[in-house]
């Protein structure tokens, strides 16, 4: 793999967490691209060897107010077409689904807090085998939701949330939630995120602070290893 890797970003603290550390030991030169600053359509989508779309509090289909979504979905659609690694969280996971053809709608509920993953078969036999639910938790952050795409190969669900993680080919890999928080870096969320905890039954600031600290040591640890698994996976495909 060429060490370069282009991060979508959404939201500034969204940011790549856990996976800037792996990337940075591999030695792979990270570049965000900041949705809304930079323009979109000024990088070559196929350059990087690595692209990542991260996690925003926005629709992923509401194209009429974000006009930004279109040329991101055909970076994403160029990235798949190409065979080049591809990975998305969150709002990245539901664009990814998106260009695949799937539908992507409100879910009804907010999934908002920390809830172990359950694996598919296949997910046990994949990267995602170091986030399975008997060894450690997830934390989600997502209103909306998709159908799996036609094709694809889904890897985790959780009781709210089929399609939490699902990939596509070698090279594609959508993550409704989100393994790469670092609690270190939590509490930027709970400042950025202070409507929505508070609009959504259940949700509490104090809750998601302590379940944070109780939780994410291990799952950083769980998330570097899955990262790394899939990056030594996709490098073969480049």
């Amino acid at each position: 793999m060429k060490r370069e890797a282009l991060a979508i970003r959404h939201v500034h603290f969204e940011d790549l967490g856990s996976l800037e550390l792996v990337l940075g030991d591999r030695g792979c030169l990270v570049r965000y691209l900041d949705v809304g600053v930079a323009r979109i359509e000024a990088p070559d989508p196929v350059a990087q060897s690595l692209m990542v779309v991260l996690g925003g509090p926005i629709n992923a289909c509401d194209d009429a107010r974000y006009p930004t979504l279109l040329p991101l979905v055909s970076m994403i659609e160029k990235r798949i077409a190409a065979g080049l690694p591809t990975l998305g969280i969150c709002l990245g996971a539901q664009l990814i689904a998106r260009v695949l053809g799937a539908r992507v709608y409100p879910a009804g509920y907010s999934e908002l807090g920390w809830t172990p993953l359950t694996l598919t078969d296949a997910g046990r036999q994949s990267p995602l085998r170091h986030l399975d639910g008997n060894h450690t938790s997830m934390l989600h952050w997502h209103g909306d939701t998709f159908d799996l795409p036609q094709g694809a190969t889904l890897l985790a669900s959780t009781p709210k949330c089929r399609n939490q993680a699902f990939s596509y080919g070698d090279h594609v890999l959508a993550l409704q939630c989100h393994p790469e928080i670092r609690a270190d870096r939590f509490e930027p969320w709970l400042i950025g995120h202070a409507a929505e905890i508070a609009a959504t039954p259940g949700a509490d600031v104090g809750q998601l602070r302590v379940d944070t600290a109780r939780h994410a040591p291990a799952l950083e640890q769980a998330a570097r290893a899955m990262f790394n698994e899939w990056l030594d996976a996709v490098e073969t495909q480049v």
